[in-house]
């Protein structure tokens, strides 16, 4: 009996290492990745002469040669270039339409409808991961998470909050008796859209109520806003006790809050109350950019949406909107200068927001970034840098189990071939429907145009 053990036990140990054991129940897909070159997410250099495979939905090996067998699927990639999947720090999947349409007038299963759709293109335009940036999007995670709809991971913010009269305090009459006099809450309440939130104790609670909803991270209003219906562009909004409130609830549960802030004033008193990511930013002093620099504070902002005119926005034209965003342009230049300049955490986000014919605009910040960024360092924003970021919601990230942004191994299978080498010409990723070949997300392969 002891000798029959032994022998089964020499026979098991024959069996190449990444084909399933016969006594395993679970069946295990394995894909081998072929003829690529490599860009890992961190690396100057290609990685050449390697292989990867996959089991099931993450990277267990990488070599100059994997042995296969039947069972395995090959994907050839003709000596294209393999990049890790895209993530986006900075988007609204929710929003597909004016901020206040999508909030007040749309119909809840129209705004569910378009936001299948939006996600389903976000994804073929390479992005496999998502840092949504506020909105009602628990619903849309788990379709994709379950595998009944295509889309990205998605890093749910859920609810923003915001003070009375700031950039979350989208009712757009001037005078209407708020929920604090009527007890009522409003649409944009009810729907999920956002927590009022007024002193310590209240923004205490909304912070409660938004991490008790399953968000990854805290969105908080902090400034002035382009398109907000009240507030003006460089008013601060939020006191540092009010926000040092929601900064301490975030920690209680290992996670950071994001601030929507354009003003120097909001800015300043984020830092210091210990908020992790300034969202825009663009009118920060270089003493802001400093005190970011020192603290470690990521800076994700757009470089696209402000390299445009207000032509390209006609519907923004004579409205106080168009007045704030030519005010916030004016400091756009000196901001992306002084952001280089004192080498601050850069992330990669668009705020892609409005109808599917304006989130088709995300690819364009890779073009807008070639001014002040080398190829690589995009790529980086982009896969890496922004997995960096993403991590800070520690224990209340959804994905735990394997690596974001890179290609290593144990790395979750989010990867894409591009055809032509994106480190050094980052035009490619501008025309995602042309340059990518292959679009896999947890391994799964959602686009494959490579010859067969």
């Amino acid at each position: 009996m002891l000798r029959k053990t032994l022998l089964l036990a020499l026979c098991m140990s024959a069996v190449p290492s990444f084909l399933p054991a016969a006594q395993n129940q679970k069946t295990h897909h394995y894909t081998v990745i072929k003829d690529v070159k490599i860009f890992d997410g961190k690396s100057e250099h290609l990685l050449k002469d390697k292989e990867l495979l996959i089991e099931d939905n993450k990277i267990v090996k990488i070599a100059s040669h994997i042995d296969t067998n039947a069972s395995v699927k090959i994907i050839d990639g003709k000596g294209k270039t393999l990049i890790p999947g895209l993530i986006d720090a900075h988007t609204h999947l929710m929003i597909l339409d004016d901020v206040d349409k999508a909030v007040y007038f749309d119909e809840p299963s129209y705004t569910g409808a378009l936001a299948v759709e939006g996600a389903k293109r976000t994804l073929m335009r390479g992005f496999t991961t998502v840092r949504d940036a506020g909105g009602p999007v628990m619903g849309l995670k788990r379709a994709i998470d379950e595998g009944i709809v295509p889309g990205p991971r998605i890093f749910p913010s859920n609810a923003f909050i915001s003070q009375t009269g700031g950039h979350g305090d989208f009712d757009l009459s001037m005078t209407y008796l708020s929920k604090h006099f009527t007890g009522i809450p409003d649409k944009a309440t009810l729907y999920g859209w956002v927590y009022i939130a007024d002193g310590v104790p209240e923004v205490q609670k909304a912070a409660r109520e938004v991490l008790r909803s399953g968000a990854s991270q805290i969105k908080v209003m902090g400034s002035g806003s382009v398109t907000g219906a009240h507030d003006p562009i460089e008013v601060a909004e939020y006191t540092y006790d009010e926000l040092k409130a929601i900064v301490d609830e975030a920690k209680k549960w290992g996670t950071y809050v994001m601030i929507h802030a354009y003003s120097d004033e909001g800015v300043r008193t984020a830092i210091k109350a210990g908020v992790q990511s300034i969202e825009h930013g663009l009118m920060m002093k270089p003493e802001t950019f400093k005190l970011m620099k020192e603290k470690g504070v990521w800076f994700s902002t757009q470089y696209a949406l402000f390299s445009k005119n207000l032509d390209d926005f006609p519907q923004m034209k004579g409205t106080p909107a168009g007045a704030k965003f030519l005010e916030v342009k004016k400091y756009a230049k000196r901001a992306y200068e002084l952001a280089s300049k004192y080498k601050v955490k850069m992330s990669w986000g668009t705020d892609a927001f409005g109808s599917l014919q304006l989130q088709a605009a995300e690819s364009e910040e890779f073009l807008a970034r070639a001014k002040y960024f080398s190829a690589v360092e995009i790529l980086r924003q982009a896969t890496s840098y922004n997995a960096q970021m993403l991590a800070l919601s520690g224990k209340r990230s959804p994905y735990r189990d394997g690596k974001l942004g890179v290609i290593a191994k144990g790395a979750y299978a989010d990867l894409l071939i591009v055809d032509g080498d994106p480190t050094k010409d980052i035009t490619l990723l501008a025309h995602p429907e042309k340059s990518l070949k292959l679009i896999m997300k947890d391994g799964i392969v959602y686009k494959n145009t490579l010859p067969n």
